[in-house]
């Protein structure tokens, strides 16, 4: 097997990977939601699962795009759009945990532990996949990949502060510490994925 085609079936096989490790992550947190209200939780179950939207549109762009036969402008026009797609997921993301984040009030936040596994596994989860992104994108250039790599690096530095946040959240609970807390983590979260998702959409746009 050449060495195309090798990084070709990698680049599928951790896509796929990621699909499959992503899809639980909503379902928990929505469920945790039942007996947690932390405005960093809520605001975690609306990123992952845009995020899950956004990874399984660049599985799907990274099967088509490497059909036989596809010429290389199609080819490059479809990942473009997958791109910008990843990227206004990503702002959409962070500009729904601001909102989230300031409408949500200072009450009891419950029990945000299954939130805080999920953060923690996340966090350990995605600074993997951020490295095998980077390393795959490193080898053979594909622009999905890439933009896997970022999303993921985004996604890692999150989870950190998600997990951060949550733990204290849990320590302190119904404290003014908590509730600061809190509120900070969900607004560092949001910057953090509004610029992400910025600079993905004006990166793909500058290459037209």
């Amino acid at each position: 097997m050449t060495e195309e085609k090798l990084g070709k079936k990698s680049g599928y096989k951790t896509l796929l990977l990621s699909v499959i490790l992503s899809s639980p992550g909503p379902l928990v947190l929505g469920i945790g939601l039942t007996i947690g209200r932390s405005s960093t939780q809520i605001s975690d179950f609306t990123r992952r699962t845009a995020e899950l939207l956004a990874i399984i549109a660049s599985f799907v762009v990274y099967i088509m795009t490497h059909k036989e036969g596809m010429d290389d402008f199609t080819k490059r026009k479809i990942e473009k759009i997958s791109n910008t797609f990843v990227g206004i997921i990503m702002c959409i993301s962070g500009i729904s945990m601001i909102v989230l984040a300031f409408v949500s009030d200072g009450g009891s936040k419950g029990n945000v532990l299954p939130a805080f596994v999920i953060a923690l596994l996340g966090a350990i989860t995605n600074t993997l996949f951020w490295r095998k992104y980077t390393k795959l994108h490193s080898h053979n250039g594909n622009a999905i990949l890439g933009v896997q790599a970022r999303l993921y690096g985004a996604k890692s530095i999150v989870d950190v502060c998600v997990t951060l946040t949550l733990f204290v959240v849990a320590a302190f609970p119904d404290s003014k510490l908590s509730f600061y807390f809190d509120l900070v983590g969900s607004i560092l979260v949001s910057v953090y994925m509004l610029r992400s998702g910025i600079k993905t959409i004006i990166e793909n746009r500058i290459n037209d």
